[in-house]
């Protein structure tokens, strides 16, 4: 099979500069690069920048696709945004990890599918995942909850270790929530095992009204340098600073979710989103082989009736069976064995043994057609 591999870098906060953009081209002549972003697809070759460099350097968004199985997604935020102590109990590996670098944390996903031999094209999957960094940036933690969960499922970590916090809306995953959910193949059945203890989410963003209350607390000072920043326009990260300094001083944030009384252990999570995967599966038998039931008895039925309309007419089929034999051609061959089986299933519910003694005539009189013989053969005949 051939080699596909995809890169996808975004620029969000800011956008490259030329002389950036120069660099980047040095690595690829062939890459699409625009002020924010770099794309390219390998079917041969490799990819010649340093992923982790250039997250540090220029981009807020990464994701890598490749055929043998190979998902990362990669993001960085400003540390004031999402600092390392609150990431770092969620990332436990290399599956999941957290690190900061100049002011800034920049995450990892990784899965692997160690069978591979799949193929998908990278586009738009970068597109589907983008909006997860706005809702880390808005304080909402539940994509590196599931980071953990992936961790989890992929045996990282020790079966009695105790789950993180979990955050408020695990089951009212968003759209791009989902889309990493499937990106990193993690368990349906254990992400719904997480969300029992998971808290309704409730409205991150403060109303207009509570900004003014908080506005009007600040000292006049601080005041006039947040207005100075946000006019400067220099600061993409200042609003989600904001509503998240908002929320914390009003008491609470929200978007963290409540803290579960009797927090769970790996072992307990898997066991009970395994004992869901069964009941799924077993439902999904008894689905299946109902279906399959019904079909079997409306083609009963319907086969039925096609051979009362066949009663009677015997006659006429063996003669219909020794014209197609005589042609001499394959294609004949297989539509006389079809009325066979059909003047079989007529005989069925009669002696049968003229039709048995028919059949030993026909294959006594064509016993040099080994062909015809062979399908007589592989009907049963």
């Amino acid at each position: 099979m051939s080699e596909y591999q995809y890169y996808e870098f975004q620029a969000i906060d800011r956008p490259l500069t030329g002389k950036e953009m120069a660099e980047l081209r040095a690595c690829s002549t062939r890459a699409q690069i625009t002020p924010t972003s770099f794309v390219n697809d390998y079917s041969w070759g490799n990819f010649k920048g340093d992923e982790d460099a250039w997250m540090e350097k220029y981009f807020d968004a990464f994701l890598h696709l490749a055929n043998w199985g190979t998902h990362v997604f990669k993001l960085r935020l400003p540390a004031r945004l999402l600092n390392l102590r609150t990431a770092r109990p969620y990332c436990r590996g290399d599956r999941a990890a957290a690190r900061e670098k100049n002011g800034m944390v920049i995450l990892t996903f990784l899965s692997e599918d160690e069978e591979g031999s799949e193929w998908v094209e990278g586009e738009s999957h970068l597109s589907s995942l983008i909006s997860v960094r706005a809702e880390l940036a808005r304080g909402d933690l539940r994509s590196l909850y599931l980071g953990w969960l992936l961790c989890a499922q992929r045996g990282d970590l020790d079966d009695d270790e105790i789950e993180p916090p979990v955050p408020a809306g695990l089951a009212q995953l968003s759209a791009s929530l989902e889309s990493l959910v499937e990106f990193l193949r993690i368990e349906t059945d254990l992400v719904a095992a997480a969300a029992a203890a998971s808290a309704p989410l409730v409205q991150l963003e403060p109303k207009a009204a509570e900004v003014t209350e908080w506005l009007a607390r600040l000292p006049l000072a601080e005041r006039d340098a947040l207005l100075a920043r946000l006019i400067a326009g220099n600061d993409g990260a200042l609003a989600n600073e904001l509503a998240q300094r908002v929320r914390r001083e009003r008491g609470g944030d929200p978007g963290k979710g409540e803290l579960v009384v009797i927090r769970r252990t790996v072992a307990e999570l898997l066991a009970v989103a395994e004992q869901a995967s069964g009941e799924r599966r077993r439902i999904a038998a008894e689905k299946a082989a109902k279906e399959k039931a019904r079909r079997e008895r409306d083609a009963a039925r319907a086969r039925a009736k096609h051979l009362d309309r066949l009663a009677g007419k015997e006659p006429k089929l063996w003669k219909k069976v020794d014209g197609l034999i005589a042609t001499k051609l394959p294609k004949s061959y297989d539509q006389a064995v079809e009325v066979l089986v059909e003047l079989r299933d007529l005989a069925a519910g009669k002696d049968g043994a003229d039709f048995r003694s028919r059949i030993e005539e026909l294959r006594a009189t064509h016993a040099r057609k080994p062909s015809l013989l062979d399908r007589l053969g592989k009907a049963r005949m």
